[in-house]
C-alpha cells in the first residue's frame, strides 16, 4: 500500500475524523486531506507523531520500502518486535530484545549467540549450522561494526555489576554469591508462580530480555535459586528440576 492508503486506513480504523488526526498531530485538516489524496506525505517530524500516535514504524507509514533488520541480532524487524526509545518513539535499527528501555542490552557477542541459537535451532538447521551463520553474519551489521560508539564503553557491563552488588546485597538465606548476570530470554524463565487462593501469575514478558542466574542451593536438595533482573525490578525464586514448583522468594523495585 502507498502512504496516503496507509494514513486512511489507520485513521479509519482509529475512528478518527480528519480534524481529529490533523489535532492530534498538529496539523491542518487541509494536511490530512493532501496525504490522503496523495498530494503530498507527511514530514519527518509529523511522521513521527504518526508513527507514536498509531504504533506503527515509520517505515510502515511510508509502505515498508525498507527491510528492515536489528542492526544487532540480525533479526527481521515487525512493528510488533521493534525497540522503542523512552519515550516511546520507534527506534527502527534494532529489535525490542536488543535494545530496551534505550539500552543495549548486549555488550558480548558471544553471549548474544548463546540467546539466539537457543531460538533458532530446528530440525532444518541444527545447532552448529545456526552457531557457524550467526559467527559470521554479525559482525557486519552496524551494531558489532560500531560498538565502542554505542555501548563498548563498558556502561552496560558497569550496570551489571551494579546490579550483581545489588543483588548480593539482600543476602538471602541459603543464595551462595552472584558472580555474573547472563541474558535470557523471557519465555526460558517466565515461571507460574501459585497464589494462595488458588490462582497462578507471571511476572515477567515471554518477549523481553532479562538479566539472569541460576545458582544451586547453599543447602543442597533439589532445589535452585533463579533471579531476574532488570533496570526496574529484581527477581529471586526456588524451583525443582525444569523449573518446577516454583516459589518466589523475592521481587523487589529498584
Amino acid at each position: 500500500m502507498e502512504t496516503k492508503e496507509i494514513i486512511f486506513k489507520l485513521r479509519t480504523k482509529n475512528g478518527l475524523s480528519q480534524d481529529e488526526l490533523a489535532e492530534k498531530v498538529f496539523v491542518t485538516r487541509q494536511a490530512v486531506s493532501r496525504w490522503e489524496n496523495g498530494d503530498t506525505v507527511p514530514n519527518t517530524e509529523t511522521l513521527k507523531l504518526l508513527s507514536k500516535h498509531f504504533n506503527v514504524s515509520i517505515n510502515t507509514l511510508l509502505g515498508s520500502p525498507r527491510e528492515l533488520i536489528c542492526q544487532c541480532c540480525g533479526m527481521p524487524l515487525e512493528d510488533s518486535v521493534i525497540s522503542k526509545e523512552k519515550d516511546g518513539v520507534f527506534n527502527e535499527e534494532y529489535c525490542k530484545w536488543c535494545y530496551a528501555d534505550g539500552e543495549y542490552m548486549y555488550s558480548d557477542m558471544d553471549e548474544l549467540i548463546e540467546v539466539c541459537v537457543k531460538n533458532m535451532i530446528s530440525e532444518e538447521h541444527s545447532e552448529e549450522e545456526v552457531r557457524s551463520y550467526l559467527k559470521e553474519a554479525l559482525p557486519k551489521l552496524d551494531y558489532w561494526k560500531r560498538y565502542k560508539e554505542l555501548g563498548g564503553n563498558g556502561a552496560f557491563e558497569e550496570f551489571k555489576k551494579t546490579l550483581v552488588a545489588e543483588i548480593n546485597a539482600l543476602n538471602i538465606e541459603g543464595m551462595p554469591k552472584l558472580e555474573r548476570l547472563n541474558a535470557l530470554v523471557g519465555s526460558y524463565i517466565n515461571l507460574e508462580y501459585r497464589l494462595p487462593n488458588g490462582r497462578t501469575v507471571k511476572y515477567l514478558d515471554d518477549n523481553a530480555t532479562y538479566l539472569g542466574n541460576q545458582l544451586e542451593c547453599e543447602f543442597g536438595g533439589d532445589r535452585c535459586f533463579g533471579i531476574a533482573a532488570n533496570m526496574d525490578f529484581i527477581l529471586i525464586c526456588t524451583y525443582e528440576k525444569n523449573g518446577e514448583n516454583p516459589e518466589l522468594v523475592l521481587y523487589k523495585k529498584r
